[in-house]
Formats: C-alpha cells, sequence, structure tokens
C-alpha cells in the first residue's frame, strides 16, 4: 500500500487549506450527486472545521455559500458539508474514481487529494474510530456498549445515488455518513434509538455513530446493522412487474409495518394537537408556486393543484400530528425473509433540520409510498395503472388494518399530501434527473383535475 504523505497542517497553517483546496473544491463539489447548489453558482466556501483523523485523511467541514448574510450562531447563510479528503504525493490507480486533484498552493502544495471514503484503508481506520468511543480535536465517537463490532471488516462504498455516502463494513455493518450538515440530532439517528427503546423491530437499531461540537453540534454519521439478505422495495416492486406478478400481499404487509411504526413513533415523541389546516395548505401553496417558479412545465396547473389545498380548510382534519418519516417510498424500505423495515428517517434534506423533525399527519407518509407505487408502474411499458391502484388499495388496506384508521377514507387530505409531494417531485427531477421529469409531471396532469 502506498505510503501517505504527512500532513498536520500547524495550527497556524489550518486556516490556509483553503489556499491548497479552494479552486480543487469548487470544481469538484457540484459535480457529485450529494452537492445540493448544482443549479447555482458556488460564490463563497471557507473552512469551517478541520481535524487531522489520522495520518493522510483529513476532516473538514466546508461552508458553500451563494451569497446572503450570516446565520444563527454567526454561522455565514448557505450549506454546510462534511468531507474526508485523503493527501498522498501520488494516487494508486485503484482510487483514480477518487481523485479530488493535485494541490499547486498553500500549505498541500503538489499532495494528490481524494475523497476518502473511496479508500479501504481510511475506510477501515474510521471504523476503528468508532469502536473505541472518544474525541478527536471538536469530533466524538459514541456507541451502545452492549453491541460489539469486529475489528478489520473489510469495507466496501456503495454506488447507489444517495445523498449521502455509504459505507458496508464486512456485510455486517452500514455507516451512513451525512454529507450536507445542519445543527442538532439527524432524525436517522434520533428516531431509530427512540423507536429501538419501543420495541420497534422494523428499524435496525444504531450501534456507533459520530458528532462534532464546533461550529455547532450535529451529527455527522450512524453505524447501524446491515441487512445483507434483505432486497429494497424498489427493486421488488420492479421485479414484480417485470414478471407480470402481482405485489398486492407484499404491499398489504407493507401497509401494516408502517402503521406498525407510526403507532411507535406516536408512543416515543409528543403528538400535536391540530390548529387547523390553514398552515399547512399556506405551506404547500407556497412550496408549489416556488417550484413553479423554478420548474415552467408546472405553471399552467398551478391553480388546479391550488385547489387541491384549498380544500384542506374544510375536509376532514384526520389523525393527529406526530413525528413521522418524512421521504417514505420504496427506497426506504427493505424485505428480509418475511419481514418488512423501515430506513432512512433522515426526512426530505433540501428541508430545514428543525422542520423534518416538527410533528406533521402520518398522511404524509401515505402520500409518499402511494405516489411510489406509480413511480414503479411507470417504469415499464405500456404504463400499467391498473398495478399501481391494486398496490395503493393493499397499502391502505394494510394500514388500516392496524393504525384504526383508513387513509382511503380522507379523500381531500391525501390528495392535498400527494399533491404536495408530486410537487416537490417535479423540483428534485428537474434538478437532478430531468429524463424522469415525466413521471411526476403525469400526476401533476391528473391531481390539478381530480375533483374528489
Amino acid at each position: 500500500m502506498p505510503k501517505t504523505a504527512s500532513v498536520s497542517p500547524r495550527p497556524a497553517l489550518a486556516t490556509d487549506l483553503m489556499t491548497s483546496l479552494g479552486e480543487l473544491l469548487r470544481q469538484w463539489l457540484p459535480r457529485q450527486r450529494w452537492f445540493a447548489g448544482k443549479d447555482r453558482p458556488v460564490s463563497e466556501l471557507g473552512l469551517l472545521s478541520m481535524t487531522e483523523l489520522f495520518p493522510g485523511c483529513l476532516h473538514l467541514l466546508v461552508h458553500t455559500g451563494h451569497g446572503g448574510l450570516p446565520g444563527p450562531g454567526g454561522v455565514p447563510a448557505g450549506d454546510c458539508y462534511q468531507l474526508l479528503l485523503g493527501v498522498r504525493k501520488n494516487l494508486s490507480p485503484r482510487l483514480g474514481r477518487a481523485l479530488i486533484g493535485r494541490a499547486e498552493r498553500g500549505p498541500l502544495a503538489g499532495l494528490t487529494i481524494y475523497d476518502a471514503l473511496h479508500d479501504p484503508r481510511s475506510a477501515q481506520l474510521l471504523l476503528e474510530r468508532l469502536r473505541h468511543p472518544g474525541a478527536a480535536g471538536p469530533l466524538r465517537f459514541e456507541g451502545d456498549p452492549s453491541v460489539h463490532v469486529p475489528a478489520g471488516l473489510p469495507p466496501r462504498l456503495l454506488e447507489t445515488e444517495q445523498s449521502n455516502s455509504s459505507l458496508v463494513y464486512g456485510d455486517e455493518f452500514i455507516l451512513k455518513v451525512f454529507r450536507r450538515i445542519q445543527p442538532g440530532v439527524n432524525p436517522d439517528l434520533e428516531v431509530p434509538v427512540a423507536l429501538t427503546g419501543q420495541g420497534c423491530r422494523r428499524v435496525p437499531a444504531p450501534v456507533a455513530w459520530f458528532r462534532t461540537t464546533h461550529p455547532q453540534g450535529a451529527t455527522l454519521g450512524v453505524l447501524q446493522p446491515y441487512l445483507r439478505d434483505a432486497s429494497d422495495g424498489w427493486a421488488l416492486a420492479l421485479q414484480a412487474l417485470a414478471s407480470g406478478d402481482d405485489f398486492t400481499v407484499q404491499a398489504h404487509e407493507l401497509g401494516r409495518a408502517m402503521a406498525e411504526v407510526h403507532l411507535a413513533l406516536a408512543a416515543a415523541f409528543p403528538r400535536s394537537g391540530h390548529d387547523g389546516n390553514g398552515s399547512t395548505a399556506a405551506a404547500m401553496t407556497e412550496r408549489l408556486e416556488s417550484a413553479a417558479h423554478s420548474v415552467p412545465a408546472l405553471r399552467p396547473f398551478v391553480p388546479g393543484l391550488q385547489s387541491a389545498f384549498g380544500a384542506l380548510a374544510t375536509c376532514d382534519s384526520g389523525p393527529p400530528a406526530q413525528r413521522v418519516h418524512g421521504d417514505l417510498h420504496l427506497g426506504q424500505v427493505l424485505r428480509a425473509g418475511r419481514e418488512w423495515f423501515v430506513i432512512d428517517f433522515e426526512g426530505e434534506p433540501s428541508r430545514p433540520l428543525a422542520e423534518r423533525c416538527t410533528a406533521q399527519s402520518p398522511v404524509r407518509d401515505i402520500a409518499g409510498m402511494l405516489r411510489s407505487f406509480d413511480y414503479a408502474a411507470r417504469q415499464r411499458r405500456p404504463w400499467r395503472p391498473e398495478w399501481a391502484r391494486r398496490c395503493r388499495e393493499a397499502f391502505c388496506g394494510g394500514y388500516a388494518a392496524l393504525a384504526g384508521w383508513d387513509p382511503r377514507k380522507k379523500h381531500g387530505l391525501l390528495r392535498a399530501y400527494e399533491t404536495d409531494r408530486a410537487v416537490y417531485e417535479v423540483l428534485y427531477e428537474a434538478r437532478h434527473r430531468p429524463d424522469w421529469l415525466p413521471v411526476p409531471m403525469a400526476a401533476i396532469e391528473r391531481l390539478a383535475v381530480r375533483g374528489d
């Protein structure tokens, strides 16, 4: 294995790191799947925190800005990203995909910079940090002392598209490294810990995690058991469509599983009383107007979509608001054996952390899953709307059997939340996967004229 360069920047030089890294990161960050500012030029780039995790690997929190005033606590407005950067004199060919570039100036001049999560050595050393709780500068490594994590588990970086980065260790554990960092406890740590305390077995329990205390407290990563023989719901749904099989039995069981999770969430976190649907409708309308400003294809449908939100004022307010998943779809559920598991409680990363942690209607999650069945059905040609319809019915039936209320009887509420979800999908696809834009746009056309 090539030797790493000695890169222990002296305190006086630490603030000069951006002299070495600034231009490289300006070019590299917008190309990353998890970078949220692809549609805006990076006008500001600054170092918020730097820690040498071990020789040859720097942990950085960097600020990217697009203009604006400082936010709470004096932290600049914009986004904060977590980077683990490897530094070597020369990069081995096997790490070619991880290359960021060669620094030409500053304290790292002449050294090669790369994404250290691609490096097995760095990934193994990161696991060692998690195996032995302690501190490294502002970083804190913590865990459940009752769970033993073996040493020497071989790491592999998952290549699937996502808003974070995940490392699998020996097919026994998976470490999610959050990329876009917001102050506070990340729901993907908070919620599974709380559900484990409720005895809910539908969510893998965190075994270790790490966080930072500077510039503000924030969760950086979570280690959980890896369900090695599991398949995600999206893959299973596509398999069923490809083979012409029905998916209603699985959808019904998934509905029951989600009701079980919602009941556990309601027990673990305080529920919220209703202040009417007015504020919810206003927030949905604001998101619609913002999305229509960014995606011109939405504009002709705005009046019809607004009617779905306006109807909230007179429809049944539904079940009490509570903590929910926040970004539920077929890719966020796993089936291992005959059991469904729910993962990724981070919510929609584009929304503020405080908003993602607030109590919301469980109909929000249900609408997300119903939209996901439609997404799956549209992956086949010709489109099979009856497949999606049967799955929707089965999911809602399974949910109602355990939850004590039936989503299908909350017509106005469900239509509003489905519309809000479809608007989010349009904005997401326009920014990240333009070829997929016709999928949510088809739902937009339907929801804009539907009167139920």
